[in-house]
């Protein structure tokens, strides 16, 4: 049976600014230089440079053609029957988005934050680095091998990983059918391929990689062969004392064989040859200047941007630009302006959120992370007035240039703990106390977690085993037995 029902409530939606917006601020710097250069290719309205002044036009001198500009550049009325924004993507978008999200704005942005002209213009250096495949295939080239073997050779260069090991499913059977050839030949290619520089690149695991270091190490020591060849995982698993009771070896011999194999790269394809950014590029820079703290944003080779003149005279031209024209640049036009008005709200939002940070954390940026405070996004969001999701967003994945470092934002956040004098400390101090323990202890005699709950309990800090637990993990530390040396 069919009801016809009539309900009122409440709804919030994002309008296309908003979102537009969001999605800016999430944005690390490199990011945004992309995301403008895809908008300037994508809207021909949208050009780099400063706003100048109008070029009056013979074509509309008179103050009834200017208003007739003004007109065509309003914004775009929600109710205009001509308007064909895709509704469906939009709400898509908006379902997409959660609730918190929502700014505490209304209308566009229409904040300029004027550049400074006697700033010198800078671009950015950029760093051009040999990848690892070609690095390995000029060395492979010099090798003495037949048409077939460098053929084969370059296969497997192209099937290594970033981190120096090949590909899981790299199959010596499979690809000797695919050449044609022996599995023993591809092994043979395999062990010079893992002879090249950095030694060890191509292995298949761990103990592989090591192996052909140490047979390339020219003190040959033999313990430290035998060790990683037929004891790997008692090694691994820091089976000490078995070891020296298979091998029949002192101590003394054990620790010079455990020296040579802790020099090894157990990843040789990563330091020099990493494909990953191995660098940052801050988001913001902070100084101190006349004993009070500065914030600027990193933005040099963001360009500038306004609507094009050429445009706005087409605009202007009523008898020359037909109406489906016109329509179509006032599309572009609104679109170039949320754009551009979106730009400099991020930039104001960013640093209104940096600001809020360095008066929050003010003892970090005086005298280092060792006087980090309590702080959640909360706090701040509080002091901005806007809403914790606009924090977060602009908190994810930025950097900020201090004197003491690099830090991603999100370092400056940090849950907190009672001591028992009941003073408020950040649990990033708990976590250096916790890490340098670990460092000051006998190795022979590693700490248990219980143990280092205890000393901080009496240090003051009441915390339980299983958070020293989380917490060791957090800082990649192994458990005591794994920490254990000779």
């Amino acid at each position: 049976m069919l009801n016809l029902t009539q309900s009122l409530r409440l709804e919030q939606r994002l309008t296309p600014q908003q979102i537009l917006l969001s999605t800016l601020l999430q944005l690390p710097m490199l990011s945004l230089e992309l995301r403008i250069k895809s908008e300037l290719e994508m809207n021909p309205v949208l050009e780099e440079g400063i706003d100048e002044e109008p070029v009056q036009e013979e074509i509309e001198s008179d103050e009834q053609e200017q208003e007739v500009l003004e007109e065509e550049l309003a914004p775009l009325d929600e109710t205009d029957k001509n308007d064909d924004y895709d509704k469906k993507e939009l709400e898509e978008a908006q379902a997409d988005n959660d609730i918190e999200a929502l700014l505490n704005d209304d209308d566009a942005y229409e904040i300029r934050i004027p550049k400074d002209k006697n700033q010198e213009e800078y671009e950015r250096p950029e760093i051009s680095l040999k990848s690892l495949p070609e690095h390995l295939m000029e060395q492979l080239h010099i090798l003495r091998l037949t048409t077939l073997q460098r053929a084969i050779g370059e296969y497997i260069i192209w099937n290594i990983r970033d981190d120096g090991y090949l590909e899981p499913d790299f199959d010596l059977t499979s690809v000797a059918e695919s050449f044609e050839t022996s599995a023993d030949d591809v092994e043979y290619v395999l062990r010079k391929v893992q002879t090249l520089e950095p030694t060890g690149i191509g292995s298949r695991n761990l103990r592989e990689c090591l192996l052909v270091q140490l047979e390339e190490t020219v003190d040959g020591n033999n313990t430290a062969l035998k060790i990683i060849r037929d004891h790997f995982d008692d090694f691994k698993n820091k089976h000490h004392d078995k070891i020296l009771e298979i091998l029949q070896i002192t101590a003394d011999e054990f620790h010079e064989a455990l020296a040579l194999i802790l020099k090894l790269n157990p990843k040789p394809g990563e330091s020099l040859f990493d494909s990953r950014t191995n660098y940052i590029i801050p988001d913001f820079i902070v100084e101190k200047v006349d004993d009070k703290f500065v914030v600027q944003l990193n933005d040099w080779n963001v360009p500038p941007l306004r609507i094009s003149n050429t445009y706005k005279k087409m605009l202007m031209d009523r008898r020359g630009t037909d109406k489906d024209t016109r329509q179509y640049i006032r599309k572009k036009v609104e679109s170039a302006r949320w754009f551009i008005s979106s730009i400099y709200q991020r930039k104001y939002t960013m640093l209104n959120v940096m600001e809020a940070i360095i008066e929050k954390q003010q003892p970090f940026f005086e005298h280092g992370p060792e006087q980090i405070r309590p702080l959640i996004m909360r706090e701040i969001a509080e002091i901005i007035q806007m809403d914790i999701s606009t924090v977060s967003r602009v908190a994810n994945g930025k950097y900020v240039q201090t004197d003491h470092g690099v830090f991603e934002l999100k370092y400056f956040f940090n849950e907190r703990m009672e001591t028992d004098n009941g003073e408020e400390v950040s649990t990033r101090v708990i976590k250096a106390r916790l890490k340098e323990i670990c460092s000051k202890e006998n190795p022979k005699l590693p700490l248990s977690d219980d143990k280092i709950a205890e000393m901080l309990n009496t240090e003051g800090y009441p915390i339980a085993r299983r958070t020293v637990a989380k917490y060791r993990e957090q800082l990649q530390i192994p458990i005591a037995r794994l920490r254990r040396g000779l």
